[in-house]
């Protein structure tokens, strides 16, 4: 098998057709072969005179398939790597995302044939772009490439940047939905990476707002599908899906009203209101694979989070052993669970049985927790400025001292 060895620029691009012709050819014998190859080079030729780079590009890879098969992935790389420079030879922005269009379709086109080696093509590809939007598409080409190649492992790392790359992509709320969603649905595949997910799938359904009832009703599956996944976490705690419109027309909705409800009892009850929701709905829970013991253990500690945020400060073990409905000898252990899943701090007085809390984690974050942090740093902002004035004001009085005792000594 021949191996493309570029020598310059325009013989890198006449290579690649040189050699992909030869290969689309090679059962058609010599004599037919050769005129066929020779055709192709001869219009290759043109399209690089002419600066026709769309149309080269589409001549480049119309072997594509043929080349991932029988080539090796060092040399299919060599290939596509001078296939995907020729979105560098033009400025125009259409002509860009024409060219860019042209090679990912041929790159998603069989995702189960060397799928990781495409995958490494699409990010070379996005490394070459400068227009945002097209570095969106081929991101998006690569994320569902990874998908249906399975091979997600390779892109997944990359989620942790998606807040920096939707400041230089600066794409519409259509394209962040269509985003979010499928990165949730990436990552729901990994259980280790279930809170990742549920992150991504509040993050999709933030980003509805105001619309109208047809627009909210696409949402309405993956609200269904937050509330279960919020309920199931056994390490997730807060949540502000009760002030997202996707999520609250769930709360008349005739199919999803009874969950709705179940998500407020556990972002604004206590263990008590669920126990009688379970009693009269065990089969709506087991239908969306919940289980009883786990959510009364996710409630008891939901619970404690609450009588924390009574305002006192103290809470009594006898308080906790009532509300959580434990024994006296376990009341402990549920404070210790609280301050393990980093829900409150605080301390135990064992001699008058009561926990001293110094902080806890508010269930949900909405209009009151934003006004009440508010203020918290107004009130901090104060006390830094008088602190500054105060040093300001010590200093102005201790040059004067120093300057008078100057003056005194002369």
């Amino acid at each position: 098998m021949t191996t493309v060895v570029p020598t310059s620029e325009e013989d890198a691009a006449l290579s690649v057709v040189r050699f992909a012709s030869e290969l689309a050819w090679a059962d058609a014998g010599p004599e037919v072969a050769e005129p066929q190859v020779t055709r192709l080079c001869l219009e290759a030729e043109e399209f690089i005179a002419m600066g026709k780079w769309l149309e080269l590009a589409s001549l480049m890879i119309t072997s594509a398939e043929l080349i991932f098969s029988k080539v090796s992935e060092k040399d299919v790389e060599s290939i596509f790597t001078i296939v995907c420079n020729l979105v560098t030879k033009t400025e125009n922005p259409d002509e860009v995302m024409e060219i860019v269009k042209v090679i990912t379709a041929k790159l998603v086109q069989q995702p189960n044939e060397k799928p990781a080696v495409r995958l490494k093509i699409l990010i070379n590809l996005y490394n070459l772009l400068e227009t945002p939007y097209c570095q969106f598409y081929v991101y998006m080409k690569a994320l569902n490439l990874a998908v249906d190649g399975k091979v997600t492992e390779y892109i997944i790392p990359s989620f942790k940047k998606i807040d920096s790359f939707l400041k230089e992509w600066k794409i519409g709320t259509p394209e962040q939905r269509e985003l979010f969603l499928t990165i949730s649905n990436v990552l729901k595949e990994n259980k280790s990476l279930s809170k990742d997910s549920f992150k991504f799938l509040t993050n999709y359904l933030a980003t509805f707002s105001g619309e109208e009832a047809h627009v909210l009703s696409e949402a309405k599956e993956e609200a269904v599908r937050a509330i279960v996944d919020f309920v199931k976490a056994p390490d997730v705690f807060q949540c502000d899906l009760l002030d997202m419109p996707a999520v609250g027309q769930l709360e008349n909705d005739a199919k999803y009203a009874l969950l709705y409800h179940l998500l407020k009892i556990f972002l604004t009850q206590r263990l008590d209101v669920y126990l009688e929701y379970h009693t009269a709905n065990s089969t709506l829970l087991n239908d969306y694979g919940l289980v009883h013991e786990e959510c009364i253990a996710k409630m008891r500690l939901m619970s404690l989070v609450d009588l924390s945020a009574d305002g006192s400060g103290q809470i009594p073990y006898e308080l906790i052993r009532d509300t959580l409905q434990i024994n006296d000898d376990e009341v402990e252990l549920w404070v210790f669970k609280a301050i393990t899943a980093k829900l409150i701090d605080c301390k135990m007085d064992q001699m008058n049985q009561v926990v001293l809390v110094s902080h806890h984690t508010d269930r949900v974050f909405g209009q009151h927790q934003w006004q009440t942090l508010r203020t918290k740093l107004v009130t901090w902002r104060g006390n830094i400025s008088n602190v500054i004035s105060t040093i300001q004001a010590n200093k102005v009085s201790e040059d004067g001292s120093q300057a008078a005792q100057g003056l005194a000594v002369r």
